[in-house]
């Protein structure tokens, strides 16, 4: 176990990572003081996704997990801030304002753009540095690496999506950060399945961590599971439903088992 002070990296036995960048809930007191009160609850967070994965560290994964909220820093942006998806409503490197639209900051307590670059240095970068060298150290040894990016969402988001959004959102950017033999491995699994809906590379089909690290030509795939909160907790409360969980996590596991097998 490594404590890098904003976040916790558990190294496994599999050639595989497990990212959850929008796990964290902290707010350093000094941003948490300038947000608007709402906000101060955090509630775009991945609620419990770290929790949801934690059968993954007992099959031997390596997990990443970050202390603190996407409304300091998001992760899963690339310090450019470049748009993941032009011309649809999204929020950026250093949100302002939350998944209602609504501005996340007082008047007048917006960081300025060298709070921003401060912010990449202090929380962004030592993530992305973690996240590169333990790739590189399962790759190292296992010959290869996978990396499963773990998100959670609200399934019903006006300012980012019309409608309901599928149970199950699988990301491969397009079927770039994978081979497409896993991709098909991993939908092999979700068809087989009748509890839930899904889709791949619909409305997500995987942030900056996906497409910057998803190399498939250099050993390294990557694949983005977005998964509606509805499917293991109350979206309304952002409480844990032990029931619903227990009842997804073996998709999950049988999902990550595909991912990893060859041939």
């Amino acid at each position: 176990m490594n404590d890098f002070s904003s976040f916790l990296l558990l190294q496994g036995r599999l050639p595989l990572l497990i990212s959850v960048p929008h796990h964290g809930t902290e707010l350093p007191q000094q941003i948490a003081a300038r947000l608007q009160p709402w906000a101060q609850r955090v509630p775009d967070t991945d609620w419990h996704i770290a929790q949801l994965y934690g059968f993954a560290q007992e099959m031997g994964a390596s997990i990443i997990v970050p202390r603190y909220s996407r409304y300091v820093i998001d992760l899963n942006r690339g310090e450019d801030d470049v748009s993941l998806y032009p011309g649809q409503n999204t929020t950026g490197l250093c949100p302002m304002v939350g998944f209602n639209g609504e501005p996340l900051y007082l008047p007048g307590q917006a960081p300025d753009e060298a709070e921003v670059r401060q912010r990449v240095d202090t929380y962004w970068r030592p993530y992305h540095q973690a996240l590169q060298a333990e790739l590189a150290r399962i790759q190292a040894e296992h010959g290869r690496a996978l990396l499963w990016e773990g998100h959670s969402i609200k399934g019903e988001l006006p300012f980012l999506f019309e409608g309901r959004l599928p149970d199950l959102n699988l990301g491969t950017a397009s079927g770039q950060s994978c081979h497409a033999a896993t991709q098909a491995r991993i939908e092999a699994v979700l068809a087989a399945q009748i509890g839930y809906d899904w889709v791949a590379n619909g409305r997500f089909k995987g942030g900056h961590i996906t497409r910057h690290y998803g190399q498939p030509q250099t050993g390294i795939e990557a694949v983005q599971l977005e998964i509606s909160q509805r499917c293991y907790m109350d979206e309304t409360s952002f409480a844990w439903d032990a029931g619903k969980a227990a009842a997804l996590q073996p998709l999950l596991e049988k999902m990550l088992a595909a991912a990893l097998a060859q041939g």
